[in-house]
């Protein structure tokens, strides 16, 4: 298994593990940043992205699209795949994207599978439906809910408010799950003012990451934005792949996530991981330099 060197060092072959990005790419500005990181990291052999819906019409369609966009714009190529069209009560298909989950975790391989699942978890959920033997093959990283239970929920939580039925059918599969919820997502936030100094400035793709962000700031849809920051919320999932000590974490009974998505206490649930922190620094200071490097390397 070999890959590209793109931002300009590598590591020892043995330290690298196997990853899928699972993305709701167009949903709003974040995925973009993260989906970029994950491939420029030479610790993350990216064997694939799938596609995620984000509860829109046609909205796995348009995070397709958008993952198309972002690896041209790199002038590379990462296979990718389209996942379920919507919740998962409401596609009866298996899509090709779940298929490849299964055929990448059934595979025999000495590198450890990691899936970083940035937005809804239907096409994991739908996988270990569909195989639940791979609950076993892999961990998951997955950016969502309001954390350990019981958590009432300030806000509606976005990723797991995405498919709930999904997010409680992960929760009590007993796959090694590590979540990264709401009160720690939030909190790896860039100013926009650096952004454009330090990201736009990065070749196509960095303009593609400030333009694309800009865009959806100056719409009707970024209502719920500070105006002139952004929370490059699902970055962590990258790091935490990278770096599982890159903030703290503790061993709790998995959540039974509620309509309103507040965490409740799940009986008979399985333990999981979920993070308390991270180290934001790391996150975003790793992302920019491996960027650079890159922009560098291919001016």
């Amino acid at each position: 298994m070999t890959q590209r060197i793109l931002c300009g060092f590598d590591i020892p072959d043995h330290k690298k593990i196997r990853v899928i990005i699972d993305t709701d790419a167009a949903c709003e500005a974040d995925d973009p940043f993260a989906i970029v990181h994950a491939i420029l990291s030479p610790k993350l052999i990216v064997r694939g992205i799938v596609a995620e819906h984000f509860a829109r019409p046609d909205s796995m369609e348009k995070s397709y699209e958008e993952i198309v966009a972002i690896t041209k714009a790199m002038g590379v190529t990462v296979p990718t795949f389209r996942g379920q069209r919507g919740p998962l009560e409401s596609d009866g298909d298996i899509s090709e994207g779940v298929r490849f989950i299964i055929d990448e975790a059934m595979e025999d391989s000495e590198r450890p599978l990691f899936v970083l699942c940035q937005g809804a978890i239907t096409n994991v959920a739908v996988a270990l439906q569909t195989c639940p033997e791979i609950a076993g093959r892999m961990t998951v990283i997955w950016i969502g809910t309001h954390g350990e239970a019981p958590y009432k929920a300030p806000f509606r939580e976005f990723n797991a408010g995405n498919d709930i039925a999904a997010a409680n059918f992960v929760l009590r599969s007993k796959v090694n799950l590590w979540l990264v919820p709401s009160q720690v997502y939030g909190t790896v936030t860039i100013g926009i003012a650096e952004i454009k100094r330090r990201i736009s400035v990065c070749g196509k793709i960095g303009q593609h990451l400030y333009e694309n962000l800009m865009t959806y700031n100056n719409s009707g849809e970024a209502g719920w934005t500070q105006g002139e920051s952004w929370s490059l919320g699902d970055s962590p999932a990258i790091a935490i792949a990278l770096n599982p000590g890159c903030g703290h974490y503790k061993t709790v009974p998995a959540p039974e996530i509620a309509s309103d998505t507040s965490s409740a206490t799940a009986a008979d649930a399985g333990n999981i991981r979920i993070y308390t922190d991270v180290d934001s620094r790391y996150i975003l200071e790793d992302f920019i330099a491996k960027l650079e490097l890159f922009s560098s390397d291919q001016s």
